[in-house]
């Protein structure tokens, strides 16, 4: 994108002599995630590790849409939460495993880090588009289970059960593009880039979606790849897409 690297931060990174600040505010907010039962205690510590990441690599803009995606798909969870143990899809009440944290978020701690190391402005963008992809497949996946009605297959477009991987539904997509739009508002607003590459990063994370929904349909259901591998790649087919396009 043209201008893109020469846009300077609204908000400046943080200074490393300053760890101890960083490193209580990410307790603090490891210890809030596990006690809402957002994480379990091992979530608790990769989230911690994640937290301390995007700080130090993105700056507290970072930080501030990493709480906007706890913040969606914690409460995307929690919709409907009895339905959804009923059908046997919900989450467990202890939260998500650390791997399950490293799944969904590892690409945009990773993104953070090349941006410390290189100075690239795009790893913001494949940051944000990470995150926001995160925040879409959960949100889209919740909401869809309990509000969608039938679900499709994203392959064939048949009817399958709620939970089936794969599946979508309009009431699910609306709202999961809804949560991409906040991540990316987020980013915006915090100065991580302007909204011209917002522009990017919001459809970067719904193609990110798409990959998801496919892998699922695909290898998933195929018994080729676990649900923690699919969330990895499509966080990663997201970063990618935003990296090209920027």
């Amino acid at each position: 994108m043209n201008g893109l690297h020469q846009i300077a931060a609204v908000i400046p990174l943080p200074n490393v002599r300053n760890w101890w600040i960083y490193a209580a505010i990410t307790l603090i907010f490891a210890g809030f995630g596990w006690a809402v039962r957002g994480v379990s205690r091992s979530g608790a510590l990769a989230g911690a590790a994640v937290c301390y990441g995007l700080i130090v690599g993105a700056g507290w803009r970072g930080f501030a849409a990493l709480c906007a995606v706890f913040l969606l798909t914690w409460a995307a969870t929690r919709v409907g939460s009895a339905h959804k143990r009923s059908l046997g899809t919900a989450e467990s009440r202890r939260g998500r495993s650390a791997l399950q944290v490293f799944a969904n978020i590892g690409v945009a701690l990773l993104c953070a880090l090349l941006y410390a190391h290189w100075g690239d402005q795009r790893w913001l963008v494949c940051l944000g588009a990470a995150l926001a992809e995160a925040s879409a497949d959960t949100v889209s996946s919740e909401i869809g289970q309990v509000l969608g009605g039938v679900p499709r297959l994203v392959t064939n477009w048949k009817a399958v059960i709620a939970g089936t991987d794969g599946a979508i539904t309009l009431a699910g997509t609306l709202a999961g593009a809804a949560a991409a739009a906040v991540v990316t508002a987020t980013c915006v607003l915090g100065g991580m880039f302007p909204w011209r590459a917002g522009l990017i990063c919001f459809a970067a994370g719904m193609l990110g979606t798409v990959a998801d929904s496919f892998l699922g349909a695909t290898l998933e259901r195929g018994g080729w790849l676990g649900n923690n591998a699919v969330n990895f790649l499509s966080t990663a087919s997201a970063a990618a897409i935003a990296f090209a396009f920027s």
